[in-house]
């Protein structure tokens, strides 16, 4: 079906999937109309670690394009994430696209950003709903400002930090420097990510990111996507400015991503999907289930392809995995930090309580069952499980036990 969501195009939603020749024709029919002749446009897209059927979309906007661009740059939105190798590009991304150039965020090289200017304390403090009071830069890969159009291409599942991730999200924190990807996540996990995850509207986070691509001198426009997860197909696609794109699909997405349970779980056993190299991206196998665990039960995060904690934050490993309120109560300990550090930290331990004196208590066990070695995980304060000793048709057979195929992109809420 077609819906005009104030300043959207969208077709499908919940229940329907779409054919690719119906993508094709709206990817096409939708660019047509976008004023791009004699442009330069800067396609923003996900990494791996996103079930998105890129080689259909981007051929469409290949084909959209040609002839009519000026140049076109596709740039993978890494956010802080591992860069991507050719081979894997080549097979991410299909193509290769004639007169297209790929770029990876390379995040860590101060030479690829450039600063659009600050968001001052008040407004930060406006925005954040007074959790936090003090300026932040704002910056971003500079091909996105050296281009004419920037064109998002992304999918919208629930997510951690903002709520619903996707729109401008692929800008802040996808090709963003590292400050204000640190400050953002840091927002996210003051609020929690169980308080936050799958909120619907503008949380916080999702306000101070808006700010922040409103600093973006291109002009902005968005390839919203609802992907049935673990899959290359579509529930909807929606287009127009990313605000609108967004939301559209985030409304698909909160019925189609999420999984509702009458009674919380003892035990969670989250199988980890290979896209997932690591466990700084496999922890999405906690986030998408904390949330019906019972208090003092327990999480299993099985992956077994999994063999370190972070490709690109080691810091992680000294830190280990703690509550929020570790940190806040001893923040002087702490502040030092990579702030986006302390916030994966917090996200993968969940929500617990701290006090000098009592120590640390979790509300719920995150148990490892990876091909992390086991002194590697309990010095992170989690605990170990051998994962050749887990049986998961048994697991599933036990009462008050749910097994997650494929998880990290489906969340699970109590009704």
């Amino acid at each position: 079906m077609n819906n005009t969501v104030v300043g959207a195009d969208r077709i499908g939603g919940p229940g329907e999937i779409l054919d690719d020749a119906q993508v094709r024709e709206f990817v096409l029919r939708c660019l047509a109309g976008a004023e791009l002749d004699g442009r330069s446009v800067c396609v923003i897209v996900p990494d791996a670690t996103r079930s998105c059927p890129l080689p259909l979309l981007l051929a469409a906007v290949h084909e959209a394009l040609d002839g009519r661009a000026t140049r076109v740059t596709v740039l993978v939105a890494l956010g802080t994430h591992a860069e991507m190798t050719e081979a894997q590009l080549r097979l991410h991304l299909g193509g290769p696209y004639a007169g297209c150039t790929v770029l990876n965020h390379e995040w860590w090289k101060p030479e690829t950003l450039v600063t659009l200017g600050d968001i001052n304390a008040d407004r930060v403090a406006e925005l954040s709903e007074g959790r936090l009071r003090q300026p932040v830069r704002v910056a971003l890969n500079r091909a996105v400002v050296e281009h004419d159009v920037c064109l998002v291409v992304g999918p919208v599942f629930p997510h951690e930090v903002v709520g619903f991730s996707g729109g401008n999200k692929y800008f802040f924190p996808g090709v963003a420097g590292q400050e204000i990807i640190d400050f953002s996540h840091w927002l996210g996990a003051l609020i929690t990510s169980a308080d936050i995850i799958g909120t619907r509207g503008i949380t916080p986070v999702r306000a101070l990111i808006d700010q922040a691509a409103s600093l973006i001198p291109s002009r902005r426009l968005a390839l919203c996507l609802v992907v049935r997860s673990g899959t290359g197909e579509l529930h909807a696609a929606s287009f127009g400015p990313p605000e609108a794109a967004w939301a559209a699909c985030a409304d698909v997405s909160a019925q189609t991503h999420v999984r509702y349970l009458d009674a919380p779980a003892r035990r969670v056993v989250s199988v980890v999907p290979v896209k997932y190299d690591d466990m700084w991206t496999g922890a999405k196998g906690f986030y998408k289930v904390e949330p019906v665990v019972a208090d003092g039960g327990q999480v299993i995060v099985y992956a077994p392809h999994i063999t370190r904690i972070s490709a690109m934050h080691p810091e992680i490993e000294q830190i280990g995995y703690h509550c929020r309120d570790y940190f806040l109560k001893q923040w002087d300990r702490f502040s030092h930090h990579h702030w986006g550090v302390l916030a994966h930290s917090t996200h993968l331990r969940g929500a617990g309580t701290y006090d000098p004196e009592q120590g640390e208590r979790g509300r719920v066990t995150v148990t490892l069952a990876t091909g992390i070695p086991e002194d590697v995980v309990r010095a992170a304060n989690l605990d170990y499980l051998d994962p050749s000793s887990v049986d998961l048709d048994l697991l599933a057979a036990e009462e008050d036990t749910l097994v997650v195929a494929q998880a990290g992109e489906v969340l699970y809420r109590l009704r």
